[in-house]
């Protein structure tokens, strides 16, 4: 039977296309999450959590709290919407609610497994009342209500119209042939209206007789035609009626049963309020109408939470501790993990000039030409101003309609789907207050439509800091943002006095180098962390890593180890993207050794703190270090006017949009060179090609100029004793020992137009390889490259033989291809080769 199964297994793989044949959309990304969290994080997490619970009663004498969070999910997929014009307010909305879908529907099943196991009858008096007030509840409304009142109250419309008895007279049970007086039944007759055209059809566009059940206001709708979308909500809630009374079929009333079991009728009565909630989010999803009755539906943690918790009580208070601990337990870890939501979407914007659009319209001037003190002046006025600013009716351009659509999704759904509104490009104090302008007019809005408050808080607003001048200035911007007392009072009362910022690591590696980016990339930390220490702020810093090492990637422990002293107090965020989200978390075995390394790693960073520069001549050195690289990366990839050319020649980056990997466009505009491409197209070209050069370009020189400066054992001092210099040289090393120059000079032979000074140009990054590699293990004392991680060279020396092919037939293929881009087949094999180098590589994008 094994080697059967086995034999399905490859043929099925082997027989399965290897590309992707279609772009995915934004949706089709989310569901790829949500899988991943439905096959691996869904097991993974309980399993997580009894572990660090187990560590802690042998270490503290106390388990974990059963509802303690140590870590939480959020999801860009659907909400990232910078630079990408496939993801709108409707994608946001959707991808949402179809996660709270998923969620909801894994807690149903986990609910019928429990369900099953907790047979027992011993409980405490508080289930026991519970229990007893869900059955009377139950027998009342099978007894005293009409059968059309085992639906949700939101579909007694179509039941009330056809004008049914509300109950059966007496003597309906008898036989039909039972004689009647003058011949005639001694029971009123109904008359449903019918299609004359159609027999047997119902008429809707006719009105309905009266009858004691249908109502004036009722009646007077009856006449006109309703829309195809009424004809298709009718249709659904008679499947509703049919599917309740299957259900009741296949469950009988707990009357019926032979005996009482309270946990059953307890957790039944969640699993039908779970369902009522999936029934609705279905007909959100499907555009059609539904009411709003909270006390029909189970929306949030705590209402979920609850009865859970009561039985877990009731168990471990009579005796059946070792059940309470099994999957009831889990359940409850997964609920305070991953909520209603299963992960919080967070909303990701390039900060545009919305608010242009609106000062316009209102004829207050153009916003973006004031200056940052008159931005805020205004902001400020209006944010504690009780009216919204932007007319409802204002007309405004696309682009920034879809701003405000955005914003009034996120007040429809609020914090209890959605996390942070991040800004891209974030710069001033001012981009934050206009996000929460924005967002508090949204609010006001969708709450005056609604006729109620909008659900939930309001989101987080995290300014993301991404260029090198940038993150030099943000922590003066989060100091003036404090500094306004409208907002320090805003954090306090909506976010726990909380206040998260977000640092990018790939456009400051592509804006400045890697070395250069690392360097301020520390220093923003400390300069953010200080300023929210002057004001008494809590803060979170925001890691945008991505999975290349040019992207601020590499091993999670070592990354969050070598943080800056005091910028990991207890809490982190990290992005996990691209192929690195399958390759940790894709197993459920995998995906909680992750969540070990990141709640050790937190943990060692806030109870024992990284040493800072022991000499305060380090820090002057790393900006010499920083400011040589810089130039020297700026000099080869801004300045040189024949780099641009080389790079598009000598890397498939133009044939990687054939992959269909993600649904974001490679470039943020559609014209511009290296500075409006993204940075993973960015980072993979390069990968391909095996010269890696966004992780090392700039720092041989760099540390060239210290050396010959006289600072060798400085920089040997450094690397000993400063775990952020040692843990960026080291992944530096660790990358220089992946890169393969000769592979390189073949890609520019075959591809490389024949102008003398463009081919100079991979001479020079060839012999600028060479030196990263010598001054790297100059400064590590290793005696050749990972000599002291051999796993990792045993790894790349494996991948090898199978990478070296892969690169002399991608070379031909390429070749071949862009003398005839049209052939399909020969864009297939470049596909694959682009697949299998990735794979070999792995730090890929």
């Amino acid at each position: 039977m094994l080697i059967e199964d086995l034999v399905r297994e490859i043929t099925a793989i082997w027989q399965t296309d290897e590309l992707r044949r279609h772009k995915p959309t934004p949706v089709d990304e989310a569901r790829a999450g949500l899988h991943i969290v439905e096959q691996s994080l869904w097991k993974a997490v309980p399993h997580y959590l009894r572990r660090v619970s187990s560590a802690l009663k042998k270490h503290t004498g106390s388990p974990l709290p059963l509802t303690c969070t140590p870590i939480k999910f959020g999801s860009w997929m659907g909400g990232d919407r910078d630079g990408n014009p496939n993801v709108t307010a409707k994608v946001t909305r959707d991808v949402s609610l179809l996660s709270r879908w998923m969620a909801i529907d894994l807690y149903i099943r986990e609910l019928d497994n429990l369900s099953f196991e907790l047979s027992v009858k011993r409980c405490s008096d508080k289930v026991s009342s519970l229990a007893n007030e869900i059955l009377l509840k139950g027998q009342f409304h099978a007894e005293g209500n009409t059968w059309n009142q085992t639906v949700p109250q939101r579909n007694t419309k179509l039941h009330h119209s056809l004008a049914l008895p509300a109950q059966l007279p007496s003597g309906a049970d008898l036989p039909s042939c039972t004689e009647c007086t003058d011949g005639e039944s001694q029971f009123r007759i109904i008359n449903l209206p019918r299609n004359p055209s159609r027999p047997g059809a119902l008429n809707l566009t006719e009105k309905f007789e009266e009858s004691p059940l249908s109502s004036p206001g009722r009646q007077s709708q009856m006449g006109r035609t309703p829309s195809s979308g009424q004809l298709r909500k009718l249709f659904k809630e008679s499947n509703i009626t049919r599917s309740s009374s299957f259900r009741k079929l296949l469950e009988p009333s707990i009357s019926d049963r032979p005996g009482i079991t309270p946990y059953r009728v307890v957790l039944g009565n969640v699993k039908e309020k779970l369902v009522k909630t999936r029934r609705r989010l279905e007909l959100l999803l499907e555009d059609l109408p539904c009411d709003y009755d909270t006390e029909e539906y189970c929306e949030t943690p705590d209402r979920l939470l609850e009865p859970l918790l009561l039985c877990y009580q009731s168990l471990q208070s009579c005796g059946s501790t070792v059940l309470a601990d099994g999957r009831l337990a889990d359940l409850i870890r997964r609920v305070a993990i991953f909520g209603m939501a299963l992960m919080k979407l967070d909303v990701r914007q390039v900060h545009i000039k919305t608010l242009d659009a609106v000062t316009s319209y209102l004829d207050l001037g153009v916003y973006s030409e004031w200056d940052e003190e008159k931005k805020l002046d205004f902001l400020t006025k209006e944010l504690k101003g009780k009216r919204p600013l932007i007319p409802p009716n204002i007309e405004v351009a696309a682009d920034v309609k879809e701003v405000l659509d955005t914003f009034k999704v996120a007040a429809e759904l609020g914090s209890d789907s959605l996390g942070a509104y991040v800004i891209s490009m974030a710069s001033n104090a001012s981009d934050v207050l206009a996000v929460e302008l924005l967002q508090k007019d949204a609010r006001l809005t969708v709450s005056g439509d609604l006729g109620r408050p909008c659900p939930g808080g309001t989101l987080r607003v995290v300014p993301l800091f991404e260029t090198v001048k940038d993150l030099q200035e943000a922590g003066s911007a989060i100091r003036k943002l404090l500094s306004i007392d409208w907002y320090r009072d805003h954090i306090v009362k909506n976010h726990n006095g909380h206040q998260e910022v977000m640092v990018g690591y790939s456009d400051s590696g592509k804006d400045a180098g890697r070395f250069t980016a690392a360097w301020e990339l520390y220093k923003a930390q400390e300069d953010v962390v200080a300023a929210c220490n002057e004001f008494g702020t809590k803060v979170t810093l925001f890691h945008g890593r991505g999975g290349s090492i040019g992207r601020g990637g590499g091993p999670t422990y070592l990354a969050i180890q070598s943080q800056p002293p005091g910028s990991v107090t207890g809490t982190l965020r990290s992005t996990e993207q691209g192929e690195m989200v399958q390759a940790k978390f894709g197993l459920p075995q995998t995906a909680v050794r992750q969540l070990e390394i990141y709640t050790t790693a937190v943990l060692l960073a806030t109870l024992r703190p990284p040493h800072p520069p022991r000499d305060p001549n380090w820090r002057h050195l790393m900006e010499d270090i920083s400011r040589v690289s810089c130039a020297h990366y700026r000099r080869t990839v801004y300045e040189d006017p024949e780099f641009i050319t080389y790079f598009q020649e000598a890397t498939p980056q133009a044939e990687l949009g054939f992959l269909n990997i993600g649904s974001r466009p490679a470039k943020r505009k559609p014209s511009g060179g290296i500075s409006s491409l993204r940075a993973i197209p960015w980072v993979f070209a390069w990968t391909q090609t095996r010269l890696v050069l966004p992780a090392w370009l700039g720092v041989g020189a760099g540390l060239q100029s210290a050396m010959d400066a006289g600072h060798g054992e400085e920089l040997r001092a450094m690397y000993d004793e400063w775990p952020f210099f040692q843990s960026t040289v080291d992944l530096i090393e660790m990358v220089t020992a992946k890169a393969d120059a000769p592979t390189a000079a073949r890609y520019e032979e075959m591809l490389v137009a024949a102008p003398e000074r463009r081919r100079a140009v991979g001479g020079e990054l060839r012999r600028e390889l060479a030196r990263t590699v010598r001054c790297v293990l100059a400064v590590s004392g290793h005696s050749k490259l990972t000599a002291h991680n051999r796993s990792l060279r045993r790894l790349i020396e494996s991948r090898l033989a199978y990478l070296n092919p892969m690169n002399m037939l991608q070379v031909e293929v390429l070749r071949r291809l862009r003398q005839d881009d049209d052939n399909r087949k020969l864009r297939d094999v470049l596909l694959i080769t682009i697949n299998g180098i990735a794979a070999g590589m792995r730090n890929t994008g």
